[in-house]
């Protein structure tokens, strides 16, 4: 994909929504509500884009990676839009911006509110990532929740080479107005990166991380407290600590180092970026 600043089309989809530069990425100065309505606003009543927009997230891991992985940075410096999937990244923006970032906007939280928003304007949502069992469990509890929401497909992310090539060409027949990809950083931003320009039929791609862990219920968010003081990750290390106390260990050190020398305290307009 075309990095965003060349690209006329993410350009001009965006082109009314602030950033402010927090860690090295632009961030999208957007509450939960202003993004959901951003997102459907895109495909509704008619898509505004002749090709997805691509949505992603970060949060003090990914700023921490992309400083390290030149390709992660490329990678996230092609979407359409970021969040802040972090409250350390809004709690920086209030310190270095006079327009600080309202909220953190995760995506577990989002896809409720888009959830709501397109079952009430008869829109449509795929949902590709995670195992078999998990993707399953998933999708069963959103159909439960949002009886009314037209879910086209779902698939797990378990795919490679024809097998994954044929599940794009069946997406984009079904041309989903959201497609949300939880495939893990930088797995379903590559997946991004390949796969979009063959996605023509769909609407939005949304990068969605851990989310169907969530939906289904096997994975418990942290205590709204500790969301609301940025110690998401502890709760996280304290229920996976093999697999995330050494992940944690050694981003979240560089994140704030990055948070505090590499942010711009002005607001930028889409247009002009």
């Amino acid at each position: 994909m075309l990095e965003r600043r060349a690209n006329p089309i993410g350009r001009n989809a965006t082109a009314g929504i602030p950033r402010i530069t927090l860690g090295g990425l632009r961030i999208a100065v957007l509450d939960l509500e202003q993004t959901a309505d951003f997102m459907i606003d895109v495909v509704f009543p008619r898509r505004q884009a002749c090709r997805p927009l691509y949505l992603t997230s970060a949060n003090g891991e990914v700023l921490s990676r992309c400083s390290t992985e030149p390709m992660t940075d490329q990678l996230f410096r092609t979407a359409d839009l970021i969040n802040a999937d972090g409250q350390p990244l809004v709690a920086v923006s209030r310190l270095r911006s006079p327009l600080p970032l309202p909220e953190r906007v995760a995506t577990t939280d989002l896809f409720h509110i888009v959830a709501r928003k397109a079952e009430a304007a008869g829109l449509t949502f795929y949902m590709f990532g995670a195992d078999a069992a998990e993707n399953a469990a998933a999708v069963a509890n959103v159909r439960r929740m949002y009886p009314r929401l037209r879910i086209v497909g779902h698939s797990h992310g378990y795919l490679r080479g024809e097998a994954l090539r044929a599940k794009v060409e069946e997406i984009n027949e079904l041309a989903p107005d959201y497609l949300w990809v939880a495939l893990g950083v930088p797995y379903e931003q590559t997946f991004v990166s390949e796969f979009a320009p063959h996605l023509t039929k769909v609407g939005v791609i949304k990068t969605s991380g851990g989310l169907f862990n969530f939906l289904s219920g096997s994975r418990r968010r942290a205590p709204r407290w500790m969301q609301d003081v940025g110690l998401e990750w502890a709760w996280r290390i304290w229920l996976e600590p093999r697999r995330l106390f050494w992940r944690y260990l050694t981003t979240n050190p560089r994140a704030l180092y990055l948070l505090l020398n590499d942010s711009r305290p002005n607001a930028e307009r889409a247009s002009r970026i």
